[in-house]
């Protein structure tokens, strides 16, 4: 009986959960191709640094260091603001560019440098929206 009790209130704590990330999507009529040179193009141009790519899928990463964080921690080190972006064809012909933007602190710790996910930043929330919004067309 109290196995029921705690497994009901696992599921309803975790329906409560907040999301940490900002995921976002859109659909475009151009090709994954050139949607996905877009998305490249505008990451670089959203001041973001490429950190991962895999051109045969279609999918990149990118950070961001925002240079006025400050936190009352002599572990923190900085703010990190991450992009993830997927391109995909769908079957109807068009493209679908799926972006997450997520936000972490990093401390630096005895094992070295520790990043820990927090919620997403105002920043990250508008870059992905303007990324979207400049690769849509």
């Amino acid at each position: 009986m109290h196995h029921r009790v705690w497994l009901a209130g696992a599921i309803l704590l975790s329906g409560c959960a907040k999301t940490m990330s900002a995921p976002a999507s859109a659909r475009t009529s151009a090709g994954p191709d050139e949607t996905f040179i877009c998305v490249k193009t505008q990451l670089g141009a959203l001041g973001y640094k490429q950190t991962s790519i895999d051109v045969d899928e279609h999918r990149i990463s990118a950070s961001k260091v925002d240079p006025t964080a400050r936190r009352p921690d002599t572990q923190f080190r900085r703010i990190l603001d991450k992009l993830e972006v997927e391109v995909a064809a769908e079957a109807d012909g068009q493209t679908s560019i799926k972006a997450t933007g997520r936000t972490f602190a990093e401390y630096t710790t005895q094992r070295g440098p520790t990043e820990v996910e927090e919620e997403a930043s105002d920043e990250v929330r508008s870059a992905t929206q303007q990324l979207l919004e400049r690769c849509r067309s």
